[in-house]
């Protein structure tokens, strides 16, 4: 049975920060090559049915670097390698997806993302990507903000600890959107049916 209705014409696949500098950490619970993986077989499904596909990327070399008890990069730190912030290879992003850069964790804040979204009548986004609890919760809590209905692909994103990956899917993201996994989103895609 699909609870899942998804209207493709209304629903956006957003998916944060799938790039050079994130594909080669280590994740947990799930690789950076079955998130990717993943987020390939939700992209080309998407496609497939004329649906929009939103890579969004991080210019980790432009990021702030404020005071905290426990920054991702140290300030001094060697800067990052020149292809840091480019799209895996792996993702695949084809010519008529969409790439929304960003220079802070949230894909909302300085961008035209928000725009883009309602000019096509947007509604829901399916959100996957890493870090769960970076790039993703905090996009996740802009589109909340603004109205959005979300869809979360569990399997499809990834952290540095599998406690925090979850505790924002068990504890954050059920009370602002659905969590489902892979399968589950591509099969309601497939089944084509009414309103998400």
């Amino acid at each position: 049975m699909i609870d899942l209705d998804i209207d493709i014409g209304r629903t956006a696949l957003v998916l944060i920060d799938l790039q050079n500098s994130n594909v080669k950490r280590d994740l947990a619970p799930y690789t950076a090559e079955q998130v990717v993986g993943n987020c390939v077989l939700l992209s080309g499904e998407m496609r497939d049915r004329g649906g929009m596909v939103i890579f969004v990327r991080v210019l980790v070399d432009q990021m702030q670097l404020p005071p905290a008890d426990a920054p991702l990069r140290k300030p001094g730190a060697p800067a990052p390698p020149p292809d840091a912030s480019l799209l895996a290879p792996d993702a695949q992003v084809q010519a008529q997806d969409i790439v929304v850069t960003k220079r802070q964790w949230g894909a909302f804040y300085g961008t035209e993302l928000d725009q883009l979204l309602r000019r096509r009548h947007i509604k829901t986004i399916v959100l996957g990507g890493i870090a769960t609890n970076f790039g993703v919760e905090s996009t996740a809590r802009a589109a909340f903000d603004r109205g959005y209905e979300l869809v979360f692909v569990e399997d499809a994103m990834s952290s540095m600890a599998a406690d925090a990956h979850a505790f924002a899917c068990g504890r954050i993201f059920p009370v602002m959107g659905k969590v489902r996994s892979t399968r589950h989103v591509i099969d309601a895609l497939q089944a084509g049916t009414g309103d998400a």
